[in-house]
């Protein structure tokens, strides 16, 4: 019986065979990638540079910002590399880098995501006590522990997958080493090992969920007491793309994991991956800026300076 010793390379069986379809893959992936780049590098930079934007929700959207960076950076270019050269290969340790790297990003994404629905929450409901709670340092120490958590859950995760024998050929049917498809090529018995891991991580991400729902419940409690409807109107743009990105992100991804073998189909698991790996670090800047007028106006500011300083 062949064990994970002998398997030397995966092999990435997502998309056609034809090259006119490569190319378009490529094309439709490359666009995405400079989006993503372009988009959560404007913020990276506004947030950086502006004083005005130097407030603890901008503080985590900077850090959301370089977790999608690199998110998107673990599978896309690998995936456009494969279309280019037509070559389905990817090694084994490229493998295990990419599973640990996106189980990193992916989980710290979690943990951040549930950090910023407190800081919503303290913002509308607590504004009093908003400076106190959410400090400078305080906010260092909770994107310290959203990145840390992301990196334990990460190394766990990805030393129980490589360790299981795999007993059904290399074949993944994916655009990435995705640890679902990794599984079905283990075998049966050994298969049980890593259960506990995936139940472990569905249970955590389950959990972010269900505090940012209830932090949603009172935040828009706290919203519709507010008298004046600009005012009601003001705040819910500061939260709702929020609770989009939660909403599609965390959804998605534990689907990508629990859903049952009788609606499992190649491209069912195809359009699952794109929508926890690829939509969110590609939106999420169009999202967060589409509804935040100060954002909006900075980023304006500075792509007009760009554009006079080319002239």
């Amino acid at each position: 019986m062949p064990n994970i010793s002998s398997v030397s390379e995966f092999l990435l069986l997502a998309f056609a065979d034809t090259r006119e379809l490569q190319l378009l893959h490529f094309a439709l992936f490359l666009g995405i990638y400079l989006a993503a780049l372009l988009g959560n590098g404007l913020i990276l930079t506004a947030v950086a540079c502006d004083h005005r934007l130097h407030t603890p929700m901008y503080f985590f959207l900077l850090n959301l910002a370089l977790l999608d960076l690199g998110c998107i950076s673990t599978t896309l270019p690998k995936a456009m590399a494969n279309f280019l050269q037509d070559n389905r290969a990817i090694s084994f340790a490229g493998c295990a880098a990419q599973v640990f790297l996106l189980l990193y990003f992916i989980s710290a994404e979690f943990s951040l995501l549930t950090v910023m629905a407190y800081d919503r929450y303290v913002a509308i409901c607590k504004p009093l006590h908003y400076g106190s709670l959410l400090g400078s340092r305080i906010c260092a120490q909770m994107a310290a522990a959203a990145w840390g958590s992301g990196f334990i859950y990460s190394v766990l995760h990805t030393a129980t997958t490589f360790s299981l024998p795999l007993c059904h050929g290399n074949a993944l049917d994916q655009f990435f080493c995705e640890i679902p498809q990794i599984l079905k090529l283990s075998c049966s018995d050994a298969y049980l090992r890593e259960v506990g891991v995936v139940v472990a991580g569905v249970c955590l991400a389950f959990g972010y969920f269900v505090f940012i729902v209830v932090s949603y419940v009172q935040i828009f409690r706290a919203v519709l007491r507010i008298p004046s409807q600009q005012g009601r109107h003001k705040t819910f743009s500061t939260c709702l793309p929020h609770l989009a990105v939660v909403s599609l992100f965390i959804c998605t991804a534990i689907f990508a994991y629990l859903k049952p073998p009788s609606i499992s189909s190649p491209s069912l698991n195809l359009v699952v991956a794109v929508l926890y790996s690829v939509v969110p670090p590609a939106v999420n800047p169009l999202i967060y800026s589409m509804r935040n007028q100060e954002l909006k106006d900075i980023l304006k500011k500075m792509t007009q300076s760009v554009v006079f300083w080319l002239k």
